[in-house]
């Protein structure tokens, strides 16, 4: 059957705004990762053409790259710096690899590309407010409060394809390392599972707002594995800002260590390396590695110092995916209201009082209240019927 270009752009923006996941669109479709994000950005751009092809005339400059992959470099850039993933020349030519981006190119053209355009750094195009006060969760003792987070994919020279699942406990910075090749059900609740056995089960898990985590923008009510996981053992999980990656700073610094240390200097090219490997550097960091924040202790010294009990899973055997509802407990997001004084629940808005412009505010749901109620230091300013589904 013929394709009609324009037509089948706006069709997948159109099903993506129905909440509709990107792979499943550009799957269903029959185009490309890379298809569906070019469309996707020009449709952000706001340009009612958005759907047209633009003129592809070539560069004049024959040292310079060709126009369309700067374009897919400063896409794929945007992409994993949203995403809350390592977004330097490395990890954008290893999504060009995936794409099948051809030609690839080399480390020090994307990196050119990258200052050409001014997107050498990290935050670069986010906006931090100022003077503006944070909820921060405090770690007072071991066990308070884990931070955890995915890197990547990832690929070994196998190729081996694969993600790693990291959740640092912020009192004593120990680590749990659990590489997974895939992150889509039974996987990621086995990771964390495995994760507590050897951390023990925190008080509060804080997170980003990867789809993984929650759940659906189709559903947002349906409480995803993370948010279920966390509720049927008496954690609450705690979303950072999106947008916002430095608000999870312990575990993405560690992501950066764990790719300095281990990634980019152990010698791994099969599933097998990686998992015989990922332990290995877990304890390394856990029993030898020096912070300045414990005053010169390890983590396991520091743990070993505090003589706090931690509480751990009573079975070693994960729950089975999909976990049951449950039926009590809360979990909370951070927010940041701007002008139009909407809060965005996993995609659903919701409107919050005068109060909460220009400020940061946490939105808990309670689940046995069936209720969302609004904080702003503390205070609670706003609630609304949230039933669960």
């Amino acid at each position: 059957m013929a394709r009609n270009g324009e037509k089948d752009r706006q069709r997948a923006i159109e099903r993506w705004q129905r909440g509709e996941s990107p792979s499943a669109i550009y799957g269903s479709m029959g185009y490309s990762q890379y298809w569906f994000y070019k469309w996707l950005g020009r449709y952000r751009s706001q340009d009612p053409q958005w759907f047209r092809e633009q003129s592809r005339r070539p560069r004049s400059n024959p040292h310079r790259s060709p126009r369309e992959i700067e374009e897919i470099v400063i896409m794929v850039r945007l992409s994993l710096y949203n995403r809350g993933l390592f977004c330097g020349a490395q990890a954008i030519r290893w999504e060009l690899d995936e794409l099948v981006v051809r030609p690839l190119p080399s480390l020090r053209t994307i990196n050119r590309i990258l200052a050409r355009n001014e997107l050498t750094r990290r935050r670069t195009g986010r906006y931090e407010p100022t003077g503006r006060k944070y909820p921060i969760l405090r770690a007072e003792k071991p066990g308070d409060v884990h931070q955890s987070d995915f890197v990547g994919p990832c690929f070994l020279r196998g190729p081996v394809r694969f993600y790693s699942l990291h959740s640092v406990d912020l009192a004593t910075h120990r680590c749990a390392v659990e590489p997974l090749l895939s992150r889509e059900g039974q996987h990621t609740v086995d990771a964390l599972w495995a994760s507590w056995l050897r951390l023990g089960m925190p008080k509060h898990q804080q997170v980003d707002n990867e789809m993984v985590f929650y759940g659906s923008p189709a559903h947002p009510r349906g409480m995803g594995s993370l948010i279920r996981l966390c509720l049927l053992h008496g954690i609450e999980a705690w979303f950072i800002p999106p947008g916002e990656p430095w608000r999870n700073g312990v575990v993405e610094k560690f992501n950066d260590h764990w790719r300095q240390k281990f990634k980019d200097r152990v010698p791994m090219a099969s599933e097998a390396d990686l998992r015989r490997e990922s332990p290995r550097f877990e304890q390394r960091h856990n029993t030898l590695y020096r912070y300045s924040v414990l005053a010169g202790k390890t983590p396991a010294a520091a743990l070993a110092a505090s003589g706090v009990s931690l509480r751990f899973p009573h079975t070693p055997q994960a729950p089975r995916y999909p976990l049951r509802k449950p039926e009590s407990g809360r979990y909370h997001l951070i927010r940041f209201i701007r002008s139009d004084r909407l809060l965005d629940v996993f995609g659903e808005t919701f409107p919050t009082p005068p109060e909460a412009t220009y400020e940061y505010i946490r939105a808990t749901v309670d689940v046995v209240r069936q209720r969302l109620e609004l904080y702003l230091d503390d205070a609670l300013i706003d609630e609304h019927p949230y039933p669960l589904r």
